[in-house]
């Protein structure tokens, strides 16, 4: 979700500003997911890196994070929204890591979209700590061959499919640390337009440019069309 502090700058507003109006687009992203049939939807928030930021910005994020909790958690349940908070909650206010459990299991059995926030969230983290966790479950895998099936288990998003489809506002054309492991497959969509201004449409667009995108996962169209091949 980038983009909110250049939106605001554009506009001679601080940047928190940016950060608000972000909310609002992740509100209406979510209403998008519901419409448009999609099931899982995560989101990049505060990345491991974003501590490096100013201090008041930083400030203002976690205590944006923690109203965000308290104003939206009812209406999540109320849309049957599941909501999953992923990262490292250590350096997080006690009481801001109460609100995080108290919403997860508020919504646990919802049944519509579910909405993983990543914060405080590094692809590199993420492989680390299932590795760690990995060989303390199973000491017997040390000095033995490791299969993807050991370590799934252990990522922090094991709950869910892989992501087929990754979006990124604002311009960039990289991963930045993102679920690293989990987009070995998926296809990459870069769009110029800020973060605050993505809407309905703008998910929709991009969800019209992945249905266009022919999935082979390392065989060729041939085999994935067989008919049409021998015709």
């Amino acid at each position: 979700m980038d983009g909110n502090g250049r939106w605001a700058k554009q506009r001679l507003m601080p940047r928190v500003f940016g950060h608000k109006k972000g909310v609002d687009a992740l509100r209406a992203t979510v209403k998008a997911c519901d419409k448009l049939g999609v099931k899982y939807l995560t989101v990049f928030a505060f990345s491991s890196e974003n501590w490096r930021r100013p201090a008041d910005e930083v400030s203002f994020l976690m205590g944006l994070f923690l109203k965000v909790l308290q104003s939206e958690v009812d209406r999540m349940h109320e849309n049957g929204i599941r909501l999953k908070i992923v990262g490292d909650r250590s350096h997080f206010a006690p009481e801001l890591v109460q609100w995080i459990e108290s919403a997860e299991a508020r919504t646990a059995d919802n049944t519509g979209v579910t909405l993983s926030i990543a914060a405080d969230y590094g692809g590199r983290w993420d492989i680390l700590q299932a590795t760690e966790r990995m060989l303390k479950d199973r000491p017997e895998l040390v000095g033995q061959r490791i299969e993807e099936s050991d370590l799934t288990p252990y990522f922090a998003m094991a709950y869910a499919p892989e992501p087929d489809l990754f979006i990124r506002t604002g311009g960039e054309r990289r991963i930045s640390n993102f679920l690293l492991w989990q987009l070995a497959y998926a296809e990459l969509y870069f769009t110029d337009m800020l973060w605050p201004d993505f809407d309905y449409n703008a998910m929709a667009e991009a969800v019209a440019w992945y249905q266009g995108r022919e999935r082979r996962f390392g065989r060729i169209s041939e085999q994935l069309h067989p008919q049409s091949a021998a015709s």
